[in-house]
């Protein structure tokens, strides 16, 4: 198999807060096109990283590389998914997608095609011209994955968008948002307190320690697609990153 490229180089980064030590001389790469899930114990620190790669937080030591180069979402092309759901309730569903388009001056011509496509995959072409106020829950997520996708983002950042989704809304979510990695060859990072999701969803799964935090380990994720919750293999696999975190 052909090595992917280094996308993320995350190079012995530490974040304090006064003489509080959060995060602790973290250290590992993420290949280009990759989907790797994050996890750890409650308050370990997984969101304040996520901060740190868009530089809401300035990291106290360490680098953050994107293709080489110090991190920087004015110059890349970063999206971020937050767990709240962050549409502009004065536009409209086909609006919200546009957003990022427009503010990047893409072409006319490629971000109609673009919002289409986004349009299509998630399901929403019916409900183009809804406004926030008019969607449920899952159409709301629905709309911020298509926007995120919008602008073919090199690098895509969600920090637990799928928390307040019961079971059934949640595995439909995921299922796209694979169908739309494997299209677009986005680099993924994405947070999860949940253990399923991360088996369900990665390539590869980052186990992170309790505070102060740092990488306890790195799993490859072999297991075919699509993925069965039932299957032992996967449940195997669920089971190790629970010990993994349990034992911190």
């Amino acid at each position: 198999m052909e090595k992917k490229e280094v996308k993320v180089r995350v190079e012995h980064l530490t974040k304090k807060f006064g003489d509080l030590l959060v995060l602790n001389d973290l250290n590992f790469t993420v290949a280009e096109g990759e989907f790797l899930c994050i996890v750890g114990p409650t308050g370990c620190g997984k969101t304040t990283f996520l901060n740190s790669l868009t530089r809401l937080y300035e990291p106290t030591a360490g680098d953050i590389l994107v293709n080489g180069v110090p991190v920087n979402p004015k110059q890349q092309n970063i999206s971020y998914i937050f767990q709240e759901y962050s549409s502009f309730p004065w536009l409209t569903v086909e609006q919200n997608i546009r957003f990022g388009l427009e503010i990047k001056k893409v072409p006319k011509a490629e971000a109609d095609a673009n919002v289409e496509e986004m349009l299509d995959v998630v399901g929403l072409t019916k409900f183009r011209g809804y406004y926030p106020s008019q969607l449920s829950i899952s159409m709301l997520q629905r709309v911020a994955i298509a926007r995120a996708f919008a602008t073919k983002p090199e690098l895509l950042l969600m920090d637990e968008p799928y928390g307040q989704l019961d079971i059934d809304l949640r595995f439909k979510l995921e299922d796209e948002l694979v169908k739309l990695w494997q299209r677009t060859g986005t680099t993924v990072l994405f947070i999860t307190h949940n253990i399923e999701e991360a088996v369900y969803l990665s390539e590869k799964i980052m186990v992170l320690s309790n505070k102060p935090t740092s990488v306890k380990t790195v799993l490859d994720n072999p297991l075919p697609r699509p993925r069965d919750v039932t299957d032992p293999a996967f449940v195997e696999l669920r089971n190790q990153v629970t010990d993994l975190i349990k034992w911190w």
